[in-house]
């Protein structure tokens, strides 16, 4: 799959990225790049994010264990997850998360 980027500028939250659950092995690569001063966390969800009258903001949301601070970083999602995003908590600079989603179809 080709990469998908999201940059975030301050407090804001990215769009949610819906991987897709029926490629298997599933894996996601993430990965953050940093610009001036932000204080970042990427995050993950199990909701429906297709359902009808879905809101992030209302979502149910893990923070990645690993992706979460003031520098740039990467790392990787290893199970299937619903949705993935980023949130800016604190600053002024800008963060750019990367997708790349990695596996077979699956049948």
């Amino acid at each position: 799959m080709r990469p998908v980027s999201f940059t975030i500028v301050g407090a804001t939250a990215s769009p949610v990225y819906p991987p897709d659950n029926y490629i298997t092995p599933f894996n996601l690569a993430l990965s953050v790049v940093v610009s001036g001063t932000i204080d970042y966390t990427v995050q993950y969800t199990f909701d429906d994010v297709f359902a009808k009258g879905y809101t992030p903001s209302a979502g149910t949301w893990t923070n990645h264990p690993t992706l979460t601070g003031t520098s740039s970083l990467d790392s990787n999602i290893a199970y299937p997850v619903t949705g993935v995003r980023i949130i800016g908590n604190s600053g002024t600079g800008t963060a750019k998360l990367t997708i790349i989603q990695a596996g077979m179809a699956g049948g």
